[in-house]
């Protein structure tokens, strides 16, 4: 719990915390009592100095609701928007307590005790204003941070290819894993020319028994700092349909691997008291999904080995981040044997990731996805969230495997 605590708290000025504290207990136990359990003949809701009542206090309380929860939100994950998002709020509140006086009492007894309730709101939206650089997320040197080389598995393509070129821009040297030996030689040449770094190329089939091991044999010799195990594979239709080698291949790519490689090189990165493992994992993981459900048992497979991993580790010196995202304009959907859909740049999804890790233990790419894994997880029924993840599913999976 003290662990959970300092985290929570740490990297913030006081006040801030405070701040935190307050928007927080705004969210989850004030504004819920506010709205669905106090009487309305006895609601208030004041925005700008203006006093709304009764029913048209409960509806200028879902704004207000929004806002604490948001504001909690942004605190709590430092979000650029908060540079401005925390001094507007505050001068919107200042504002308030200086013309609330005015309205009720006026002359000048209103306006000394504006004075004396809007002044310090209005000092508070001075700190804020001078505390935004403290919502700009630097990433710094991802090499400074873990180390000279970064093993990437599932590189010939998509995300993976993504993440060896983000690596090798802050001049990481990369170990190339796929099975594709040729697309992961253009790739070794393409981050030598580009970016002056070294590159080894292990073209091995993960899937295979010994195949985790021959890479970690492999890359005995490096300091690696940084494990990305991104390989994966869906296989799209219904259970019954489906070839059971496909399956059992499956299973092996998505959870085996990752399982083994990092079992392999996280005691080095432990010695060394640096590192950080990164699991491709999906936002499929956070529910059961139908038309895919042994590819959702493995990705949440994935995450929550990760987010252990991350508890386990943090305290040696080790970021652990498991990436979920939701649909990818990748390989993985004809792989998978899905109709084509829209789905986002495997590079947005990478940064995503880089920018999340050593922040939290894992992170949905794209605010829509994160949208819909957590209504799905936190809010419907296991049943029901079944039944609409079946019907969307339908539209992306052939008749045939129906």
């Amino acid at each position: 719990m003290s662990e959970w605590i300092h985290d929570l708290f740490s990297g913030r000025p006081w006040w801030m915390n405070v701040a935190m504290v307050f928007c927080a207990f705004m969210a989850f136990v004030y504004m819920p009592w506010d709205i669905f359990w106090k009487p309305v003949e006895l609601d208030q809701e004041v925005w700008f100095g203006v006093m709304f009542t009764g029913w048209a206090a409960k509806w200028a309380a879902l704004p207000h609701w929004f806002v604490y929860a948001a504001l909690a939100y942004g605190f709590r994950r430092r979000r650029s928007w908060m540079r401005v998002a925390a001094p507007a709020y505050v001068a919107q509140v200042a504002i308030g307590m200086l013309l609330w006086p005015n309205f009720q009492y006026g002359s000048w007894t209103g306006f000394f005790l504006g004075l004396i309730s809007g002044v310090p709101f209005a000092l508070l939206t001075l700190a804020f204003w001078n505390a935004r650089d403290h919502f700009v997320h630097r990433r710094g040197s991802l090499r400074e941070r873990y180390g000279e080389w970064a093993v990437v598995t599932g590189a010939s393509a998509g995300i993976g290819l993504e993440f060896a070129r983000a690596f090798a821009r802050d001049g990481i040297h990369c170990v190339l894993v796929a099975r594709r030996r040729e697309k992961l030689n253009a790739l070794a040449a393409e981050l030598k020319e580009q970016f002056q770094v070294e590159v080894r190329v292990e073209a091995v089939d993960l899937a295979s028994p010994e195949g985790p091991d021959r890479v970690a044999d492999a890359v005995a010799d490096l300091d690696v700092g940084i494990l990305v195990n991104n390989a994966g594979v869906g296989y799209a239709g219904r259970f019954d349909k489906q070839e059971v080698s496909r399956l059992r291949e499956m299973v092996n790519l998505n959870c085996m691997a990752p399982m083994v490689l990092t079992s392999r090189m996280l005691p080095a990165m432990r010695d060394r008291r640096r590192g950080a493992v990164i699991m491709t994992g999906s936002v499929a993981g956070r529910q059961p999904l139908p038309l895919h459900g042994v590819y959702s048992a493995t990705k949440a497979f994935d995450l929550y080995l990760g987010e252990a991993i991350w508890a386990e580790m943090r305290a040696d010196g080790i970021d652990a981040l498991v990436l979920e995202p939701g649909p990818t304009l990748t390989e993985f959907q004809q792989v998978a044997g899905e109709l084509p859909h829209d789905g986002a740049t495997a590079s947005s999804v990478v940064s995503a990731a880089l920018d999340a890790l050593g922040q939290q233990p894992s992170v949905v790419a794209g605010w829509w996805n994160w949208v819909r894994a957590n209504l799905a997880s936190r809010f419907g029924s296991r049943p029901l969230v079944a039944y609409v993840a079946r019907h969307i599913m339908e539209r992306q999976t052939p008749k045939e495997m129906l």
